[in-house]
């Protein structure tokens, strides 16, 4: 099984502590299977992402200590974004965008469970929904290790955000790859990723399996996104 261990990752910005996820003298994080980041914008979860995937932003100081079972580079990372529509070529038909053989394309279509003859479509045909399960057919072509998903159902309705997640959940265990959720959204990870971290202002308040966090929740921080669930969001089809 691939297994990544976060023994310190820590960002700052002249000076002022930006993320904290894991200092030198706390435990390491081990990832096995998946992990849900979970804070309200600004929490540092992004930033999170974005370091494990090798790319913060240049101007910060980021200390990233980790042991990996496969080297933790673009040919093993599949990353899948907020909005789908930013990730694709709007002026492309869904079958190129992908770099694999057409009989590949189909099955990953099926995997997420596409229409076929969508790959014959451009993105502003397609809903939302649609796009990124192509997105994650995308990723997968790259037969990765490590999936990381930045918010992929912030802007989805509630049919199209239970159907990816599930698709998610199914395909991380057919292929066994490791799965680093971001979301402020707590009805999105409550029964589908193992373990959490609950994220403010860039300090872990809480974190463990997520069955335990969540049904007997120790942080008044965690209390409150249990309580409030975030219902105030814009939605698209």
């Amino acid at each position: 099984m691939s297994q990544l261990i976060i023994n310190q990752l820590s960002i700052t910005y002249n000076n002022k502590q930006l993320v904290n996820l894991v200092s030198t003298h706390e435990s390491s994080i081990i990832i096995e299977d998946s992990l849900a980041l979970v804070g309200q914008s600004g929490s540092g979860k992004s930033l999170t992402l974005k370091t494990i995937l090798q790319m913060p932003p240049k101007e910060l100081n980021v200390l990233f200590d980790y042991e990996c079972s496969f080297d933790l580079d673009s040919k093993n990372i599949g990353f899948i974004p907020q909005n789908p529509f930013t990730s694709l070529s709007p002026m492309t038909k869904i079958s190129k965008q992908f770099f694999c053989p057409m009989e590949k394309i189909d099955q990953l279509l099926q995997l997420v469970n596409i229409d076929l003859t969508f790959k014959h479509k451009f993105p502003s045909e397609l809903s939302g929904g649609q796009l990124q399960r192509i997105v994650i057919a995308i990723a997968l072509s790259r037969n990765p290790k490590i999936l990381l998903l930045d918010e992929p159902t912030t802007a989805l309705d509630s049919k199209s955000k239970n159907s990816i997640l599930q698709i998610l959940k199914d395909l991380k265990e057919q292929f066994k790859f490791i799965i680093v959720f971001v979301s402020h959204d707590i009805e999105s990870i409550k029964n589908i990723w193992k373990k959490i971290i609950i994220l403010k202002d860039g300090i872990v308040c809480e974190k463990g399996n997520t069955k335990d966090v969540l049904s007997n929740p120790q942080h008044k921080y965690t209390q409150e996104l249990i309580q409030s669930n975030f219902k105030n969001r814009e939605f698209r089809v």
